[in-house]
């Protein structure tokens, strides 16, 4: 109920594969292109971007360290300040591209990551990545997904989304890209009020695949009923 429950992991061709089947399909589309990098270890990160360095068509790279649906990596550098700050550093120096570190809701203290991360070399901050989530079947007794745990997206976490990417607003000076539970143009907007710079749209994707298109069209229309002449505007502008 309100949200998808999901372990696909971080499944995928490998880059070779992408840089050959992926790439040249988005070299057409006149948009910025920003590519979500992973690893297992630190070295696995910096690999993948080396080979990505190659390519033109890339802009920028989201470095996750957030993934709950991996058993090495992922969501295990980003619960660690000194570990999130590791895997930063070496993109940092593997590139002059701008680094997005994408984070984990599933912490103590998300400002206090996302201030290691920035002063590891990261130019912004993507969150929140999935809240992990359980499912069970009562009649054999066992957990409906394999691994036990899975992410929970959609609807059901905006509220804690929204509540972390106001705190990292707070706690950083760069930029921030918001997600977790947008599917129309009033959460949007909210998350440009937190602080978010620019927003996400994921799990409301399955449900509406124009879903995307819809938010933006609400939100020129909201900022013309509300006299916004810029919707840059709306960032952190907040009131307490």
């Amino acid at each position: 109920p309100s949200g998808m429950l999901n372990s696909i992991g971080l499944q995928n061709p490998g880059v070779e594969a992408f840089c050959a089947e992926e790439l040249p399909w988005v070299e057409r589309l006149d948009v910025p292109f920003i590519v979500n990098v992973s690893g297992h270890t630190v070295e696995e990160y910096v690999q993948v971007i080396e080979r990505l360095e190659r390519e033109e068509t890339v802009d920028a790279y989201e470095i996750n360290i957030s993934c709950p649906n991996v058993d090495a990596g992922g969501m295990t550098f980003g619960t660690d300040p000194h570990a999130a700050a590791a895997v930063i550093a070496a993109c940092r120096k593997a590139t002059k591209r701008d680094c997005y570190a994408k984070l984990t809701p599933n912490v103590t203290d998300v400002a206090e990551i996302a201030r290691a991360c920035v002063d590891a070399g990261a130019d912004g901050i993507s969150l929140i990545n999935t809240v992990l989530g359980m499912a069970i079947d009562i009649r054999s007794r066992r957990p409906v997904l394999e691994r036990g745990v899975g992410g929970l997206s959609g609807p059901a976490i905006k509220p804690i989304a929204l509540a972390q990417v106001h705190a990292v607003y707070r706690a950083v000076e760069v930029p921030i890209i918001g997600m977790g539970g947008i599917s129309c143009a009033t959460d949007a907007i909210e998350f440009l009020l937190a602080g978010a710079t620019a927003v996400a749209v994921g799990t409301a994707n399955f449900i509406e695949p124009t879903a995307t298109m819809t938010v933006i069209d609400g939100i020129e229309q909201w900022c013309d009923e509300e006299g916004v002449d810029n919707v840059r505007e709306l960032i952190g502008a907040l009131e307490e």
